[in-house]
């Protein structure tokens, strides 16, 4: 499972980037992996759709 995050690229590094400005899910190496996204809120709903928590084992 990898371990994604939420990021806001402001508009002067998307300019750079070649990409829109918004929330964006990333791997810890900075890759994005979706977005944009409007809020923080909505990228942190994609990124639990993308890696659900695991479920609890019963023993």
């Amino acid at each position: 499972m990898t371990h994604l995050s939420p990021r806001h690229v402001q508009i002067e590094e998307a300019a750079r980037l070649g990409v829109e400005s918004g929330w964006y899910s990333t791997k810890v190496s900075g890759t994005f992996v979706s977005g944009p996204h409007v809020t923080e809120a909505d990228c942190l709903v994609r990124i639990a759709e993308i890696n659900p928590p695991l479920a609890k084992r019963k023993f």
